[in-house]
């Protein structure tokens, strides 16, 4: 396997990728989708520190109010997401899934939804694209990229960074992307510290998705209709804080038979996103990310802002104490996991966020940084 260090501008990332035809009709009508009010409710588990999960009836959940999947029929399983049982065994946590979970469970055909409040629902979509276009993002990602992925899979390790503001936000994620610059398609997940969607500073499990480069389709968790959860033990938007220095599992795969990227959290199968909200990933993703990422308004910017990436320390390879993702497979055509054969490194900001590739029999990425908290170097 050859793994290779590049750094260069995001901008670079995606100036290879195929330029198909997006479909305009699509991405207007995916821009009305609204954000869908609380109903159904078939139970309501309140944690001690404040989250309400209700356990809304599976056949009610948001993912119905989209024009495009009124008719559709939930896939309750994926036909295709079997995990190698050398892996499951190997980096399954063993912990438990999410905290609200030590407070009550929802019964079977229904699914918990965080219940939102109305300031959260005025965040549910980002301020504008991530990365490759807006200087509002900075990344710290190792990527592969091809023309034929179905399916990512990584194991990363929860911290909980500073944020300085409800303008900013800190992820670290596995994202499948396909589709030109200006409208890609993106699905992706991992973990946040989002205090403008979620109102607190705590980390939690995110997903997101988009059909025209995040300038005005889709959005984080279930916020808006475009994911169908299947899972009654997972919440999207959950928190996971007690568990920092743990790692979850996170991998999204294609179902060859039904064209529905499938979630798992943890080797559990969480939900999809259907085939039919997608332009061009309806088909296939032709580019992998791992790694970090910071948006704010004062990225790249004097004074830039203190929001940390990862643990908020640069990437540690001796120690391990910074943003850390083990793992790292991909699938091609639907074929079996396997690790990439060539990967390459890409950060923005090397003086507030950096990263390293170290090649051990399997590759370990580490990333993240201060931002220019008790930094001197960021600007």
């Amino acid at each position: 396997m050859a793994f290779k260090l590049v750094i260069f501008l995001p901008l670079l990332v995606l100036s290879i990728l195929t330029s198909q035809t997006t479909s305009t009709s699509k991405r207007h009508v995916a821009s009305q989708i609204k954000s869908t009010p609380r109903r159904h409710i078939v139970k309501t588990i309140r944690v001690k520190d404040g989250d309400i999960i209700d356990c809304i009836d599976i056949y009610k959940q948001p993912a119905f109010d989209h024009p495009a999947l009124k008719n559709h029929i939930i896939q309750m399983k994926s036909s295709h997401l079997e995990s190698r049982k050398d892996l499951q065994e190997s980096n399954s946590p063993k912990i438990p899934l999410q905290v609200w979970q030590q407070y009550g469970s929802c019964p079977n055909g229904t699914i918990p939804i965080r219940r939102s409040t109305p300031a959260a629902k005025k965040n549910h979509h980002p301020s504008s694209s991530k990365i490759i276009i807006n200087p509002n993002h900075s990344f710290s990602v190792v990527l592969t990229e091809g023309f034929s992925y179905s399916g990512a899979k990584a194991n990363i390790k929860v911290w909980n960074p500073y944020v300085e503001s409800i303008n900013d936000y800190s992820t670290s994620q596995v994202m499948l992307r396909s589709g030109p610059i200006e409208s890609f398609d993106t699905a992706e997940a991992g973990w946040a510290v989002n205090p403008g969607l979620y109102q607190d500073n705590k980390t939690r499990l995110f997903t997101y998705w988009t059909i025209d480069g995040m300038k005005s389709t889709g959005c984080f968790d279930l916020t808006c209709p475009g994911f169908f959860q299947t899972s009654s033990e997972i919440v999207l938007g959950g928190d996971i804080t007690s568990y920092y220095g743990s790692e979850i599992t996170i991998q999204i795969s294609k179902d060859p038979y039904t064209d529905n990227w499938w979630l798992k959290y943890n080797d559990k199968e969480v939900g999809y996103w259907p085939g039919e909200i997608f332009v061009v990933m309806r088909n296939q993703a032709n580019l992998v990310l791992w790694g970090g990422e910071v948006h704010s308004p004062k990225v790249g910017t004097h004074p830039h802002t203190s929001t940390g990436m990862g643990s908020g320390k640069f990437s540690d390879f001796i120690f391990r104490t910074s943003g850390t993702i083990t793992g790292i497979l991909i699938e091609e055509n639907s074929n079996p996991l396997k690790q990439p054969e060539t990967l390459d490194v890409s950060f923005d900001e090397w003086d507030c966020y950096d990263a390293h590739l170290l090649q051990e029999v399997e590759p370990v990425f580490f990333y993240g940084g201060p931002g220019s908290r008790q930094n001197r170097r960021c600007p």
